[in-house]
């Protein structure tokens, strides 16, 4: 049950400290506490924790321009911030982790200004039948949370430019563009800024949760944690991943999103495997992974170590995902066998 709330703004706009005091309060949260925090990136990228930066964006003319790349824990797809845009996180024992209750206060915030709030497919908020806010989850130990982005006065054609959107994307959600597809809430009610937005939602969190919140100060943080985090984030070797030769490879795009699985098979053995995707699932591909290095690069063998990963997973969500992968790469090497195809390619 929670008892107590809590509110912390970010000082800054440097995305590495900025995630890097998210997992810094979702480590040390009380098991009785909510946390409401709201923070800004300066002309960031952030990736979803199993993307390829190379398919997402245009990745070397963004930094060249002085752009960020972050990649964050959570599954899902890139998404541009600037200062435009405002972050929210909500931080929850995993006991009470609740969607709709915690999207009820987004509504209430943004619906406090007139604007209605709707609830588009899993991770999405439409208002005006257009995209607003997109919304991705991660759970870690005793803790969860759950974050994403409010579109407020964001810059429409910096986002479209370095974005690289999938076409099948697009076509699944039955729209042609981006631009018809997101909207600025500053266009909808022109008394939404940053700051009454910030406050309507503070407003919203102490009302969903009966608890007036306590404020939060991020200077008093343990500062070798909060460093050591945020070098971690900063890291090369966590935002992008390491290049592997493959000699098989297979993309799809499911319901549940694009996926992108590379292969490095020597002497009839898979050496090393990437699952690239914006699914929103976190952990679990990094799991498929694991279960296709060492495995024969034959169907029934592929197909039993699935099988055998398959038995511990209870989720049904995560054994549709798990199997339609599976699926995938059973189906393209059965082709390639019938057709003689293959060939070894570099990523």
């Amino acid at each position: 049950m929670i008892r107590r709330t809590a509110c912390l703004i970010a000082r800054g706009t440097d995305p590495y400290r900025n995630l890097a005091i998210e997992k810094h309060l979702m480590d040390t949260l009380p098991e009785d506490t909510a946390i409401l925090y709201l923070w800004q990136n300066q002309h960031t990228i952030v990736i979803g924790r199993n993307q390829n930066p190379w398919s997402e964006l245009k990745v070397d003319e963004f930094l060249e321009n002085g752009g960020t790349i972050a990649r964050r824990l959570s599954g899902g797809g890139a998404v541009y911030h600037d200062v435009g845009n405002l972050n929210f996180t909500f931080i929850l024992p995993k006991t009470e982790f609740d969607i709709s209750r915690q999207l009820n206060v987004i509504g209430m915030a943004v619906g406090a200004f007139g604007v209605q709030v709707e609830i588009s497919g899993r991770n999405d908020l439409h208002a005006s039948g257009r995209k607003f806010s997109g919304n991705a989850f991660y759970k870690a130990g005793s803790a969860a949370y759950h974050h994403g982005t409010l579109m407020v006065n964001c810059n429409m054609n910096v986002m479209q430019h370095y974005l690289t959107v999938d076409p099948k994307k697009l076509e699944q959600r039955g729209v042609k563009s981006v631009p018809s597809r997101v909207v600025n809430l500053k266009d909808l009610c022109a008394d939404i800024t940053i700051e009454t937005l910030q406050q309507s939602l503070c407003l919203a969190f102490e009302h969903v949760y009966r608890a007036k919140p306590a404020w939060l100060d991020e200077r008093m943080m343990d500062v070798y944690s909060l460093q050591n985090l945020t070098d971690q984030f900063a890291g090369t070797e966590w935002i992008y991943p390491e290049s592997i030769p493959y000699s098989f490879s297979v993309d799809e795009r499911f319901p549940w999103g694009g996926v992108s699985v590379k292969i490095l098979s020597e002497g009839g053995i898979i050496r090393s495997a990437k699952i690239f995707t914006d699914a929103m699932e976190a952990v679990l591909f990094h799991q498929l992974e694991k279960a296709l290095v060492g495995s024969p690069f034959l169907i029934s063998a592929i197909a039993a170590r699935f099988d055998q990963k398959l038995k511990l997973l209870s989720d049904p969500r995560l054994l549709q995902v798990a199997g339609d992968v599976c699926t995938l790469i059973c189906g393209r090497i059965r082709s390639m066998d019938r057709g003689g195809g293959g060939g070894a390619s570099h990523n």
